[in-house]
């Protein structure tokens, strides 16, 4: 009878999730095998000649090594940064709540009005790091061109840390509440530090919630599309591509159509197998004994 149960609970859950997203991964992975362009019936069966296809493509590399550099030089900043404000606001600083939403506000703000302020930021002759570092008398670097095509990608990646910081940073301070303060008075009236506190009581005991953000980030980063496309605008430079943005280009173009669907298909596949080897190589590296309390 119990079994019988649990099977109609969890039939029209796994019945969704079977329809709309093992059937359509299915239909994707064999649609990859092909040459079409998505309209019409007419289709050239190329087997993995599109995954050949994709291991010359230097455009596609490119693509991969920006996702790499916004996965883990920009994973460091973030979780950084994320750490710095946890700890600070855990050692008791006035005004926590107002710190939190400050924090949390970008996150808040439409994408396309975030990057507006940051095209402005960069701004080559009146942007406001442009009048910032001509007031510390930088000069030298207050003439650099930060948008030009050598450098837009770093500007692009300052902007993504700034934008994503507070989220994980929220995530990472719910993890922290939820231990008992008791723990933190302890260790004070033992006489540690507000550094030892943070790296001895609270990471350990906050440690699933931080493999968690980690898959979290990761998985954003490889499907990253909608910051680093709306930073470059329509006519978005190939430096700023990642493997997302390239897929879609190649399958719907931008100002002249492409329609390589199948192609663009085969790149979704890819990103697919990444984040599968993403999450569990994190769920590897990253698995200790979890500590109770």
């Amino acid at each position: 009878m119990r079994r019988r149960m649990i099977v109609a609970f969890l039939a029209p859950a796994v019945g969704l999730y079977t329809v709309f997203l093992v059937a359509p991964a299915i239909q994707a992975f064999y649609l990859s095998l092909f040459q079409t362009s998505g309209f019409g019936d007419q289709t050239v069966w190329l087997g993995l000649g599109n995954y050949v296809k994709l291991w010359s493509d230097t455009v596609f590399w490119r693509s991969l090594y920006n996702m790499a550099i916004i996965m883990f030089v920009g994973g460091v900043f973030i979780f950084g940064l994320a750490f710095v404000f946890t700890m600070l606001l855990n050692s008791g600083m006035w005004g926590k709540k107002l710190f939190r939403a400050l924090i949390f506000m970008p996150n808040i703000i439409a994408v396309v009005a975030i990057t507006t302020f940051w095209s402005f930021v960069f701004m080559p002759r009146y942007g406001l790091l442009t009048s910032f570092l001509k007031e510390l008398g930088l000069a030298s670097l207050a003439t650099t061109a930060w948008t030009a095509p050598q450098n837009v990608f770093f500007s692009m990646l300052v902007g993504l840390v700034w934008i994503s910081t507070g989220f994980f940073t929220i995530l990472i301070l719910a993890g922290a509440d939820k231990i008992p303060t008791d723990m933190f008075e302890a260790a004070r009236l033992e006489g540690a530090s507000n550094l030892q506190i943070f790296t001895q009581i609270t990471i350990p005991m906050m440690w699933d919630v931080i493999i968690i953000t980690l898959v979290l980030w990761a998985t954003q980063a490889i499907k990253m599309v909608e910051f680093p496309y709306a930073f470059g605008g329509p006519n978005i430079d190939q430096n700023l591509y990642t493997p997302g943005i390239y897929l879609y280009i190649m399958g719907f173009g931008q100002r002249e159509p492409v329609y390589a669907l199948g192609y663009a298909t085969a790149i979704g596949v890819v990103l697919f197998v990444l984040t599968v080897l993403a999450i569990v190589a994190i769920r590897i590296l990253l698995r200790r004994d979890r500590v109770e309390f």
